[in-house]
């Protein structure tokens, strides 16, 4: 083949320090559209970046020249810098160290993206805790709950 071709569709979800603060509402729509830059930024492309104060959903097409732990990495260092500068509020913002990347299929990708647009209503009745667990669950992820949700 002479010519290089992916499409590999990715739900990635990552959450703040405990010790850090909040995303404020009226911040939520910049940083969502900051790290949406990131991504694109990183020769990927963003479908669709939302959440929470707490945490974060990325849809996205991983570009064909970069890992998912380099994509993370970027989003995360560059985020948190970009974040800090936007108030004395942030000045101790920080990501935890984890996240969870999930391969997601083209047939649902429409469905992903309404669950993610639909995180505010979504957590006035699951917490994250339980939101996370459940997608470990979902895709038979072995994870060791004392450390899941450490920073």
């Amino acid at each position: 083949m002479a010519q290089s071709l992916c499409k590999i569709y990715l739900h990635i979800i990552f959450h703040i320090k405990t010790t850090s603060p909040c995303i404020l509402d009226d911040d939520l729509k910049r940083v969502h559209a900051y790290i949406g830059e990131i991504i694109n930024d990183s020769k990927c492309t963003t479908i669709w970046v939302g959440g929470v104060g707490d945490h974060v959903h990325v849809l996205c097409l991983l570009g064909r020249e970069v890992s998912i732990a380099q994509l993370v990495e970027t989003i995360k260092r560059n985020s948190s810098r970009w974040i800090k500068s936007l108030s004395p509020n942030y000045s101790w913002f920080a990501w935890q160290g984890g996240y969870a990347a999930l391969s997601i299929s083209q047939s649902v990708v429409d469905k992903t993206l309404a669950y993610i647009k639909n995180q505010k209503e979504h957590h006035k009745k699951t917490s994250f805790q339980d939101e996370y667990r459940q997608f470990l669950k979902l895709y038979n992820i072995e994870y060791d709950e004392k450390y899941v949700f450490t920073d």
